[in-house]
């Protein structure tokens, strides 16, 4: 597919990103990966992604600080944030840069990609 989106998954929990990888490529989408928020800031430069989806809790660097230092260089993909924590603390965070936010043990790998099609529907 010539008009195949491309999704950079940001996320450190190997086992998680291979369920959701495999889940979005049967759906179409091409995925690529980083493992934490710096390694993400590369990938972005390098992949030139269509959405992220990224996890807020990993090391180096987390997705929030990820996300605004994007949002500070002027890089403007969206962003569904991933994360295990529904406090309102990290959801006003992540919502400042984000325009979803999924807690994972809420949310199932096919709903997912549905809210990432939705992304371009």
């Amino acid at each position: 597919m010539e008009n195949q989106k491309k999704i950079l998954i940001v996320e450190d929990t190997k086992s998680y990103f291979l369920i959701i990888s495999q889940k979005l490529e049967e759906a179409g989408f091409l995925v690529v990966s980083a493992e934490n928020g710096e390694e993400g800031l590369v990938a972005i430069e390098k992949e030139k992604p269509d959405l992220i989806l990224l996890d807020i809790e990993m090391p180096k660097m987390d997705g929030i600080t990820m996300s605004k230092k994007m949002k500070e260089t002027g890089i403007n993909i969206p962003i569904i944030f991933l994360t295990n924590m529904g406090d309102l603390k990290h959801i006003s965070d992540a919502m400042e840069t984000a325009t979803d936010y999924i807690i994972k043990s809420d949310t199932s790998v096919d709903e997912i990609v549905k809210r990432a099609q939705d992304k371009f529907n």
